[in-house]
């Protein structure tokens, strides 16, 4: 969307993805149009066709293993991010549902191969576009990356790489891949955007691992340049202004020395202990997604890993994982964690997420079916395998889990009881497992289980809320439905009320609480959540050093008075100028 057109400034808004300010020139980046060719073969072309399809995916797989090899050479995130990918990238060639559905477009339904890679792609895209779940629907990108792959080999289309780039040359493109991503070098390119791409996309990794100011999702960004144009990514308001004015240009230098200076000053917060001015101690750990993630984690100085969303495990493949896979995967977590405490969610899954490999079908309304809790007590084998990898895993270092999705009592219940059963069999095999044994939780996303907690509390280890669904199903509102997204509000009073029921009913039966939803990683909601109570945070790596730096302004006790005169409130919009104006002191003027 433009948003200002001042004599020859364009400005363009989209997703902000990677924080930071970008000032260079204009290098567009077209990585080829395929021509796909289709027409009908013969039934004894069918042996020629599968042949040149499966030549396609060895140069496919020849080429995945080629950026292996240079993927070493990115370092720390970045390398591990790619890493993950591109072992994803060869499971998708090996026997996978698109291999197999492209030789049977050409064996039953006598396609060339080319227009059997294209048919096929395009229905798995289709069904991934079609989830409700940002970070599985934002695969498009990689099973598209695999089909250009193939196309290209079968048409001996060459591809276009990145060559010549100007000093400080800003990427401009439809759509990058993440394999295209990798390939840029932080000394040589300023930036990133794109027409096309989201904020949970393999694309969107690569370009925060790399440290690119990135803005993706720009309508128009390509209309009229040629190349050679001054321009500026705004990575952290989502901004790309094209032909900047003098005026424009030196803000946005300024911005940028600030950004730098920033970003200096919160990375010598590292290894300083989040503590209040009044000297109580926070516990702020991470989020994670993937395993590749982790680098980021330690480098962060995050005390632990809050919650691990062990949905990466079940991701790009027809089948579930066994327990000893998900064991290992574990194990060198944790040991890389050295000490640090792990938080593994069970698996959050079915409806519309991962439904060929749990054998699922999709549900009239997937967020609030067959999912979490729900489906692995409806397929108890696949909860008794994860639960038993986590117990062998805990033998390594500290563990915990946690429940996804709890709304009653009793289902924590049921879920314990696997846990036992599990530990009983392990112990029985003689398969070293933690003493005591992992704590388990409930996370805290539904508004019943808020207003239960107190019952829950009496079941639980620990308590871990999840603002995120807890708003979304406490106001009825789909964030990413794009005409009521702004109704979204994680300062409802309906929504404190839910977190302070859950941190006391914690309190009072003497268990941990974490938050770990969108207001753990945002400043502007630390002093509230102190003041109720909460002391402990898990948040995106990219957000704890600010959220530690806003703790060490805070005087505790301060905050206690900011949220009660917060829970007196009955008013959105006051509750929120209360939440902005509190200071250090305790006072909140309107």
């Amino acid at each position: 969307m433009t948003i200002r057109a001042a004599e020859d400034e364009i400005v363009l808004e989209g997703l902000a993805i990677a924080r930071g300010v970008a000032i260079g020139v204009v290098f567009p980046h077209d990585a080829g149009t395929i021509k796909v060719p289709e027409r009908r073969i013969e039934t004894d072309q069918v042996e020629a066709e599968c042949a040149r399809f499966a030549e396609a995916v060895a140069s496919a797989g020849r080429q995945v293993e080629q950026l292996q090899e240079k993927a070493v050479d990115l370092g720390g995130a970045a390398a591990e991010e790619m890493g993950y990918l591109l072992d994803a990238y060869r499971q998708m060639l090996k026997g996978s549902r698109l291999t197999r559905g492209v030789q049977h477009r050409i064996a039953e339904k006598l396609l060339n191969a080319e227009a059997a890679v294209q048919q096929e792609i395009s229905e798995i895209v289709r069904g991934f576009e079609a989830m409700e779940d940002a970070y599985l629907a934002a695969r498009v990108a990689d099973i598209k990356d695999i089909g250009r792959r193939l196309l290209r080999s079968l048409t001996h289309t060459p591809y276009r790489p990145f060559t010549d780039l100007p000093r400080n040359a800003v990427i401009l493109a439809d759509e990058m891949t993440p394999a295209d991503t990798a390939l840029l070098d932080p000394r040589r390119v300023a930036g990133l955007a794109t027409v096309v791409g989201g904020a949970e996309s393999h694309t969107a990794i690569m370009a925060r691992s790399l440290g690119l100011p990135t803005v993706l999702g720009v309508s128009g960004l390509l209309r009229g340049l040629h190349g050679g144009e001054p321009i500026i990514v705004d990575g952290t308001g989502g901004l790309v202004v094209i032909n900047p004015s003098p005026e424009t240009m030196g803000r946005y230098r300024k911005k940028r020395a600030d950004c730098l200076r920033a970003r200096r000053a919160l990375a010598r917060l590292r290894d300083v202990p989040a503590e209040t001015r009044d000297g109580t101690r926070i516990l702020l750990q991470a989020n994670m997604e993937l395993p590749a993630e982790v680098a980021a984690v330690l480098e962060s100085g995050a005390e632990g890993i809050g919650l691990l969303r062990s949905e990466f495990m079940y991701m790009n493949r027809d089948d579930v994982p066994s327990e000893d896979e998900q064991y290992h995967l574990l194990r060198e977590l944790i040991e890389r964690l050295g000490g640090r405490r792990l938080t593994v969610r069970t698996f959050d899954a079915g409806g519309d997420k991962l439904a060929p490999a749990l054998g699922c079908s999709i549900g009239p309304n997937p967020a609030l079916g067959l999912r979490a809790i729900r489906l692995g007590l409806a397929r108890p084998e696949l909860l008794e395998t994860q639960l038993s990898a986590i117990l062998r895993a805990s033998a390594h270092g500290p563990v915990r889990i946690l429940i996804p999705m709890v709304a009653t009592v009793e289902e924590l219940r049921m879920a314990r009881k696997m846990m036992e059963s599990a530990l009983a069999r392990l112990t029985a095999a003689g398969i070293p497992v933690s003493d005591p044994p992992p704590p388990l939780g409930a996370m805290i996303e539904i508004p019943g289980a808020a207003l239960a907690a107190d019952a829950l509390a009496v079941e639980a280890d620990f308590f871990a809320i999840g603002t995120n669904d807890l708003t979304q199903y406490t106001l009825a509102i789909d964030r990413s439905d794009e005409a009521v997204a702004h109704l979204f509000n994680p300062l409802h009073p309906a929504v404190l009320r839910l977190i302070q029921f859950s941190a006391d009913a914690a309190a009072k039966a003497g268990i941990p609480l974490c938050v770990c939803g969108e207001m753990a990683g945002d400043p502007r909601y630390t002093a509230l959540l102190l003041g109720l109570g909460i002391r402990d945070l898990s948040m995106s790596t990219n957000n704890l050093p600010m959220v530690k730096q806003r703790i060490h302004t805070i005087d505790q006790s301060a905050a206690e008075i900011c949220a009660r005169a917060v829970m007196a409130e009955s008013d959105s919009a006051r509750i929120a100028m209360l939440v902005d104006t509190c200071d250090a002191d305790g006072r909140c003027e309107i």
